[in-house]
């Protein structure tokens, strides 16, 4: 009897912490997003494997010398919510977007004439969908920022609060606060399942 009751005390012990902790795991969205005790977005890491969506540049001296955002972005898409896009035209609950910025080098390539040229990275930003994380956000996004010009990288972010970055998403983007209109590989792949440039007429 002492046995079993110690066998019984082991197993309640040891299955009492596993449980929580699958309880707590499926409180919020599955996806690729890690968040500390805090509350607070850890820097990704290996987006750079994810779907490259697009790439955005609004340089100065097209904007007066003044543009709001004047560095080159590109923004990549995590590869399950890329699948649950081509399938629904969607974001899935647990998408995630990571936007590098970098900055405008050269004006003139060799060989190519004048345009645009990357220069060195300048920043880091994220988006995460999380309906159960934010339910009062606009779509259930929060943004947040790792590093920026005259900002030192922080490995662990804040979301901003919704006047910063989800306002103005909301108001412009055309799908979901994602600017789709800007990124053609979203746009082609939207419930298509195409992942690629289809050959005219096949």
């Amino acid at each position: 009897m002492k046995l079993n009751k110690l066998l019984k005390y082991a197993v309640l012990t040891f299955a009492t912490p596993i449980l929580m902790g699958f309880a707590l795991t499926n409180v919020f969205a599955a996806g690729p997003a890690k968040y500390n005790e805090a509350g607070e977005l850890l820097l990704p890491q290996n987006y750079r494997e994810w779907i490259m969506v697009g790439t955005q540049v609004t340089p100065n001296e097209l904007n007066e010398g003044n543009a709001p955002f004047a560095e080159i972005r590109t923004v990549y898409l995590d590869p399950d919510s890329y699948a649950h896009w081509k399938k629904t035209g969607e974001f899935r609950d647990g998408a995630m977007t990571v936007k590098e910025l970098i900055s405008v080098g050269a004006r003139k390539g060799p060989g190519s004439g004048n345009g645009y040229f990357m220069g060195d990275y300048i920043g880091l930003e994220a988006s995460v969908k999380d309906s159960k994380r934010f339910p009062d956000e606009p779509g259930n996004w929060a943004f947040y920022i790792f590093y920026i010009p005259d900002m030192e990288m922080i490995t662990a972010a804040k979301n901003l609060p919704t006047e910063e970055c989800a306002a103005c998403h909301k108001k412009n983007a055309k799908d979901d606060l994602v600017f789709t209109q800007f990124y053609p590989v979203l746009r082609a792949s939207k419930a298509t399942g195409i992942s690629g440039v289809q050959a005219s007429g096949k």
